[in-house]
C-alpha cells in the first residue's frame, strides 16, 4: 500500500511538473508579446503578470504618460481577458461602476425592473486614478474586488472569473483627490512604481509610436489558460527556508520586539494578508521564469511593492528624512 501512495504522490509530482512546463511557456509567449507594445518596464509588466497570476489587484503609480493605460489595454488582448476602464472623477457614484436597476414596461403594460450591469463585470478592470472618486465610490468598488460579487437591490451579482483590478494613481496632483485610506490600499496585492523609461527604451518609443504603423498586441493566452495558471500558483510547493523568510519579513515590519531598532521608525506594520499575498506572489514569480519552487531571492524582489503600501512610519522617522523603501531595505538584509 505504500509503494502504491508513493506512486500516487509521483503523478501528482508529475503533472504539475507538466503543467507548470506548459503554463510557463504560454506565460513567456504572453510576455514577449507585451514586450512588442511596451518598451522599458520590465519590472512593471512582471510585477503585474505576478498579481495577475497571483490572483490579486495591483495599484499602479506614476505621473502622466508612462504607458499605464497601454499597458492594460495590452494585457487584456494578451491574456485574452475582457477588459474596461473607469475615469475616476469626484462626481462619479457607486452606481456608475457597480450597475442599477432600471424600470421596463413591457409592451402588455407590466412593469419589471431590469438590472443594467456597469464596467465592473469585467476581467481586467482599469481604475484610471482612483483616488479622485469619493470615497463612497471607492469603497464600492473595494467591496467588489474583495467578495467578487456585488449587491444591488438586495440581490447579489457574481463578478466573472478571473477579475482582477488595475487602479492607477497620479502622484503628483493632490488637489480634489481622496487618498485611499490603509484598509483599503491592504486589499491591493501591490503597489508597483512606474518610473520612467531608460534613454535606449525612449529612443525605441519614439520611432515605434510615432510612425506610419502601430505595432498592435497579439493574444497568447485566454481566461481558461489565466485561471489554470492561477491554481496552479496554489498548488507549488514553497520550502521551511522561503516560509520562514515571509514570516520573519513580515512580522519584522510591525512595531514591536521582532523589529528591532527598526521598530522606532514604524507607526504601524503589515498584517497577515501581506504574509498571504507575498507567499502568492513568489509562487507566481517562480511560475513566471519557469521555476517550480519559489526562493529567498524571490522574497527579497517582491518584498518592498507588496508591503510598502501596508505600513507607515512614524512623524520622528519621516522627519529625519527616512522612507518606507529605506526602512524595507534595511528589513531585508537580515533576510539577504
Amino acid at each position: 500500500m505504500a509503494v502504491e501512495a508513493d506512486k500516487g504522490v509521483e503523478k501528482l509530482e508529475d503533472v504539475i511538473v507538466r503543467s507548470a512546463e506548459q503554463v510557463a511557456e504560454q506565460i513567456r509567449a504572453a510576455r514577449d508579446a507585451i514586450s512588442t507594445v511596451i518598451f522599458g518596464q520590465h519590472r512593471v509588466v512582471e510585477n503585474t503578470l505576478v498579481t495577475i497570476l497571483s490572483g490579486g489587484h495591483a495599484l499602479l503609480i506614476g505621473v502622466p504618460g508612462l504607458a499605464k493605460t497601454k499597458l492594460v489595454e495590452t494585457l487584456g488582448v494578451t491574456l485574452g481577458l475582457d477588459a474596461k476602464r473607469v475615469q475616476f472623477t469626484p462626481d462619479l457614484m457607486p452606481s456608475d461602476i457597480l450597475g442599477a436597476e432600471v424600470l421596463d414596461e413591457s409592451s402588455a403594460g407590466k412593469r419589471s425592473f431590469r438590472f443594467i450591469a456597469g464596467p465592473v463585470f469585467a476581467q481586467l478592470l482599469m481604475a484610471d486614478e482612483i483616488n479622485r472618486a469619493s470615497p463612497r465610490t471607492q469603497s464600492a468598488l473595494l467591496q467588489a474586488m474583495q467578495e467578487q460579487h456585488i449587491t444591488v437591490a438586495g440581490a447579489r451579482h457574481d463578478l466573472p472569473k478571473p477579475f482582477h483590478v488595475l487602479a492607477t494613481q497620479n502622484p503628483l496632483e493632490q488637489e480634489g483627490t481622496y487618498p485611499l485610506p490603509e484598509a483599503q490600499l491592504d486589499r491591493f496585492l501591490m503597489e508597483i512604481d512606474v518610473d520612467y523609461p531608460d534613454r535606449d527604451a525612449e529612443r525605441r518609443i519614439l520611432f515605434e509610436t510615432t510612425g506610419a504603423e502601430e505595432t498592435l498586441a497579439k493574444a497568447a493566452m485566454n481566461a481558461d489558460v489565466v485561471l489554470a495558471a492561477q491554481r496552479l500558483v496554489r498548488r507549488l510547493p514553497v520550502g521551511d527556508s522561503v516560509v520562514e523568510a515571509i514570516l520573519s519579513l513580515v512580522r519584522s515590519a510591525r512595531p514591536g520586539p521582532e523589529s528591532g531598532d527598526v521598530g522606532k521608525l514604524i507607526a504601524w506594520g503589515p498584517g497577515p494578508r501581506a504574509s498571504q499575498s507575498l507567499m502568492l506572489a513568489v509562487r507566481a514569480r517562480a511560475l513566471l521564469d519557469g521555476r517550480l519552487a519559489p526562493s529567498i531571492d524571490d522574497v527579497l524582489d517582491l518584498a518592498e511593492p507588496v508591503l510598502k503600501h501596508r505600513m507607515a512610519l512614524t512623524f520622528s522617522a519621516r522627519a529625519e528624512g527616512r522612507t518606507i523603501s529605506d526602512v524595507i531595505g534595511q528589513l531585508k538584509t537580515r533576510i539577504g
